[in-house]
């Protein structure tokens, strides 16, 4: 008995994982984005031009791990960008509610992009669970949310399309900090400069 409960609780703590990984190609995609308050088109295929991306699904703006991600982003976007790399947190928040994300000094503050795949259509392209969010939830400024929540999956995408790692089952700030270093192995190994 004792071994049947252990392995239920085991397979309930074990996240989803991601049907892309490592070598796959990272499906290319356009929307809405928001810095520092401003919306604008983003582009994945643009962006690559550049050098690495990470592209981090989130659940929700304005939620506890969601906040901590985006806080630890910003707060390493300098490293991220030294290292050529450029990043992007995806959710199914509407652009209104990422503009003020993205403004909010206490989160993005300016210096990270989100992106609004509010169908979750983006998500299923990267094979990526959603759920359906319980009606009341609220954020913590108290706000309804009224979105599907998509699981928190990183990816780190290499110039020529392919994806570097796939970063699942990690806390907020340990995903903030593997996807630094993926990013920092990559232009250390002189591939940031494809």
């Amino acid at each position: 008995m004792k071994r049947l409960i252990m392995a239920g609780v085991l397979s309930a703590a074990i996240p989803a994982m991601a049907a892309l990984h490592d070598g796959d190609i990272a499906p290319d995609f356009r929307t809405q984005a928001s810095l520092a308050g401003k919306a604008f088109n983003f582009s994945l295929k643009d962006a690559l031009k550049k050098g690495p991306v990470v592209v981090y699904f989130y659940p929700s703006a304005y939620t506890g791990g969601c906040n901590v991600q985006a806080h630890d982003f910003a707060a390493n976007s300098d490293k991220f960008a030294v290292a050529g790399a450029t990043v992007i947190g995806v959710s199914q928040d509407s652009i209104a509610r990422l503009n003020e994300f993205s403004a909010d000094p206490a989160y993005c503050a300016g210096k990270v992009a989100v992106a609004s795949d509010s169908d979750g259509k983006i998500a299923r392209s990267y094979d990526l669970a959603s759920r359906v969010t319980v009606p009341g939830k609220k954020d913590t400024r108290g706000v309804e949310i009224n979105h599907g929540f998509t699981e928190r999956t990183t990816f780190v995408i290499t110039p020529d399309g392919k994806i570097a790692a796939t970063l699942t089952a990690l806390a907020p700030a340990a995903n903030v900090l593997k996807s630094l270093e993926v990013v920092q192995q990559l232009s250390d190994a002189g591939k940031s400069n494809w």
